[in-house]
């Protein structure tokens, strides 16, 4: 198998102090998480930004001020920035960090239920995310809640709507309303993905460490972080974003799967190496 590429979702959209205090709001708190999760193992960075009050944000100026600042301190790592932000923007807000000509950023492939919201990803949104990253030369990790959004991804691929191979997917399991993390629904999505892609898994809430040992068993990729789930184990906080990645790394040890650091990531997933 090749080496295991974590990436570590540091802060999300809706994740709040009141349900950990380390959940990071500031730019100084975003970098602290940051490098915490990099010195365990992350190669790859997804971003999302709040302001200092921890209203969630799409603004490319808080983008570029955050990614610069992760930047000083961590220059070789992978930043992924959402497109998602959250639910309730409109596409022209979610799209601003593309402004900042990032080397990857994510597309969501389709409109789901998101707990009691509605996350509105309709044909012509997705159609316009597609185009801004074909003109900017950014690679999607294509982010998939349902099964039909895999379907949807690919015929826009086929058309030229979106970036197609080599293609990177997220298959984002368990969010409430959405496709249940289960290791038969996980072992269905990354079946129905072309040849010689790449895929991550994010399982969210208390099925983030069913879905790691899953991913790292069957040669897929894990995405863990506050974003998606702030448990180590039950009734036990994590105190970094850093705690949960080296629990990925010590599965994978167990596992047998070798850490892949960011200029082996870059390779895995066909991006240019740093200069």
């Amino acid at each position: 198998m090749e080496k295991l590429i974590i990436t570590a979702a540091i802060c999300g959209a809706e994740v709040t102090k009141a349900q950990n205090p380390a959940v990071p709001y500031t730019v100084e708190e975003m970098v602290r998480e940051a490098k915490s999760a990099y010195e365990a193992g992350a190669a790859i960075l997804h971003i999302h930004v709040r302001e200092d009050d921890g209203t969630p944000t799409q603004d490319r100026e808080r983008f570029r001020v955050v990614m610069d600042a992760i930047r000083k301190e961590l220059p070789d790592v992978i930043m992924i920035p959402s497109t998602g932000g959250a639910t309730g923007m409109s596409p022209e807000e979610r799209l601003q960090p593309t402004e900042l000509f990032p080397e990857m950023a994510t597309l969501d492939c389709g409109t789901c239920n998101f707990g009691d919201e509605v996350f509105d990803n309709t044909m012509p949104t997705m159609r316009a995310f597609g185009k801004r990253m074909l003109e900017n030369n950014i690679k999607p990790e294509y982010e998939c809640f349902e099964l039909g959004h895999i379907d949807t991804i690919l015929g826009m691929a086929k058309k030229g709507e979106v970036p197609a191979h080599p293609m990177q997917f997220n298959f984002v399991l368990g969010v409430h309303g959405c496709t249940p993390a289960t290791v038969e629904n996980l072992a269905f999505f990354a079946s129905k993905i072309p040849a010689g892609s790449t895929w991550t898994v994010s399982g969210v809430g208390r099925a983030a460490w069913t879905m790691a040992a899953a991913a790292i068993a069957m040669g897929g990729n894990v995405r863990v972080g506050f974003e998606d789930n702030i448990y180590l184990g039950k009734g036990q906080k994590a105190a970094s974003n850093g705690e949960l990645v080296a629990k990925v790394v010590r599965i994978a040890k167990e596992l047998g799967r070798e850490i892949a650091n960011p200029a082996e990531a870059r390779e895995i997933l066909s991006l240019k190496p740093l200069q």
